[in-house]
């Protein structure tokens, strides 16, 4: 019974990092290394991830340089960069590449806020999807007569308030990327 409730706990958890990790490459108006985390570029025929090709940093709030260690996949960078969802214009100067951030517009602020609300439900139905699948194992256990009923009980209430714990994180964590992405 404790196992189960401390591996419904485990995947409660990766699936609370997991939203912090895909709160991470959505944009705001400031400049964030981890807008290119989802980034791939093609280095010597495979799809790579722009940080293992490049060193990114941050030198102002809406400033980001990527400093390629290999000069000849400026280009695919670049173009990596332009083709992404993430509306940035890259301008290079054959070492480096300057990414200004611009102000998000109003109507784009609103649409990541959808884009966040929508990640954070996504989230929330995992947790309680996790929850249904130990509330089965409990009870299959419970059938089979490993654990009594009132045990049975206890146990469902306890994975009820993990369940309430991680909803609620994943709402704090929603509120507090939404004001990220409402200030000016």
């Amino acid at each position: 019974m404790d196992s189960v409730i401390k591996q419904t706990e485990e995947k409660m958890k990766k699936t609370l990092a997991a939203l912090g990790d895909e709160f991470n490459t959505l944009r705001t108006g400031r400049a964030s290394p981890a807008l290119f985390d989802k980034l791939r570029v093609e280095y010597y025929g495979n799809p790579t991830p722009i940080n293992q090709v490049a060193t990114i940093s941050v030198p102002e709030a809406r400033l980001v340089v990527i400093q390629p260690w290999d000069k000849a996949v400026i280009g695919d960078i670049e173009k990596a960069i332009q083709m992404s969802e993430l509306s940035l214009n890259p301008s290079n100067d054959g070492k480096v590449i300057r990414i200004s951030i611009p102000p998000l517009t109003e109507e784009r602020r609103r649409e990541y806020v959808k884009v966040a609300k929508g990640m954070a439900e996504q989230s929330r139905v995992s947790v309680r999807n996790v929850r249904r699948d130990a509330n089965d194992e409990l009870k299959k256990a419970q059938k089979a007569g490993d654990i009594s009923e009132d045990d049975l009980k206890r146990a469902e209430d306890d994975v009820q308030k993990l369940t309430d714990k991680y909803v609620e994180e994943i709402n704090s964590l929603l509120e507090a990327k939404e004001s990220e992405i409402l200030e000016i």
